[in-house]
């Protein structure tokens, strides 16, 4: 230690008082779940004037698109050789600014996805945030709502910080597990039998530059026939290399995902057992492109479908298969059926090039509050109707809808909003079909 410099060890005795503070506070529109769909309706919310407090329980923004490192947009183009983008929005802000950065990876030969950097859309979306001075709080725990007269008037959260109330006029459960209307006390949705498995996607670093992408085409079918000598639990699955930067994205595991705590700290640890399992698998059976490979990340458990709300309107697989076009629709997309239903597998209905669904309105509005929509994965839908409309494109466009009709609705009922006034603010997430942005 320098003895020229003196330190001044100087410090206090603290004691928690037993009176309970809370901090108060107040905004217009407050969004629970800081992923895609969340993301997507604050900073729609913000863009439109309004004041906007987004909460987390992660100690991150992104939610699974950066945390559990899904790392594919699905569901945001077209089927087909000209493709075009269902979704706009912020989904053009992130295509773009990630594709200048390099951060994209374009995959016409799997339904049109669009592979991402899970760090560089993680630091796109915090820098949007903060931009757009939207109020943040994370790390939080739901621990009460209150309601009167039809509205949720205020939400108690709590963090390693202290506690709060938030007080608003309006509110979005973008929780993916309907965690706002849950503790509402409103009627709510899981699956009556059976469950829906989430997956523990990991990335891969190393991998052999002379790997090529559609060489992993015969991972999954190789997989279907050697994976009870590995140990592994699911019988499908892929390998995406992301061209240029010697990583893979692998999504070969089910584990359950359980809304219990005991328990999802349980299954999230067996997440990563099988993950490293699967990583095994991979060194053994691909030595050419995974030999000198490690694990760069794991991802948190990916969850696919738990708990959502009762809408007024029940999105059906019927609906999906006949691209029934709503009145009140806000959001399309052509992702498949894709129903993670079974441990070693699941359900894949992939659709004709022309096809589209549509998401309507009344599915992401409980029917005993006027001022809450939902957005993302626990709008209100069937079993296999709900794996179609949750993936990445159309969960961004169900944030913008519930952003403007909350605009729309102000102190009024979401209820009562003139639908054709917000079908024309989405109208480029309903009727735009350019393809101009699809690089190949």
């Amino acid at each position: 230690m320098n003895n020229n410099v003196k330190i001044k060890n100087i410090t206090r005795t603290v004691q928690k008082e037993n009176i309970t503070s809370m901090q108060e506070v107040n905004t217009d529109i407050c969004v629970v779940g800081a992923g895609i769909s969340g993301v997507s309706a604050a900073l729609e919310a913000a863009r439109l004037g309004r004041d906007v407090t987004l909460i987390d329980s992660l100690p991150a923004l992104g939610g699974q698109a950066v945390n559990s490192i899904i790392g594919i947009f699905c569901g945001l183009f077209s089927e087909g050789s000209d493709p075009y983008q269902f979704t706009h929005g912020i989904a053009d802000d992130i295509l773009r600014d990630l594709g200048r950065a390099g951060a994209l990876y374009f995959r016409p030969e799997k339904h049109n996805v669009v592979m991402y950097d899970e760090v560089a859309l993680s630091r796109w979306i915090e820098n949007a945030v903060y931009e757009n001075g939207i109020k943040l709080v994370l790390g939080a725990s739901l621990s009460g709502v209150t309601v009167e007269d039809r509205r949720i008037r205020s939400i108690e959260i709590v963090t390693r910080y202290g506690k709060l109330r938030v007080n608003a006029s309006s509110f979005v459960d973008a929780s993916g597990d309907a965690a706002l209307a849950w503790e509402a006390g409103l009627p709510c949705r899981e699956p009556a039998e059976g469950k829906v498995y989430g997956t523990h996607m990991f990335v891969l670093e190393g991998v052999n530059a002379d790997y090529a992408p559609a060489s992993m085409e015969e991972v999954g079918e190789r997989l279907k026939q050697r994976a009870e000598e590995y140990g592994l639990v699911r019988k499908d699955g892929f390998a995406f290399a992301f061209p240029g930067r010697n990583t893979a994205l692998v999504n070969m595991t089910h584990v359950e995902t359980p809304l219990e705590p005991l328990a999802a700290a349980q299954k999230a640890l067996e997440g990563k057992i099988q993950a490293d399992k699967v990583f095994q698998y991979l060194k053994k059976e691909y030595p050419s492109a995974f030999e000198n490979a490690r694990i760069r990340s794991y991802g948190l458990p990916g969850i696919r479908q738990t708990r959502w709300i009762v809408g007024r309107h029940q999105l059906t697989e019927e609906e999906v298969l006949t691209g029934t076009q709503f009145s009140d629709a806000i959001a399309r997309t052509s992702w498949p059926i894709e129903l993670h239903n079974r441990k070693n597998g699941f359900v894949w209905e992939p659709f004709s090039n022309d096809h589209v669904h549509y998401v309507p309105f009344s599915s992401l509005t409980p029917p005993d509050v006027d001022n809450l929509v939902a957005a993302g994965r626990c709008i209100d839908g069937d079993l296999a109707a709900l794996s179609s409309v949750r993936v990445m494109g159309p969960c961004i466009a169900m944030g913008a809808a519930a952003a403007h009709a909350l605009d729309l609705a102000g102190t009024g009922s979401i209820h009562e909003i003139n639908i054709n006034e917000l079908q024309e603010r989405l109208k480029e997430n309903l009727f735009r079909k350019d393809t101009s942005i699809w690089k190949k």
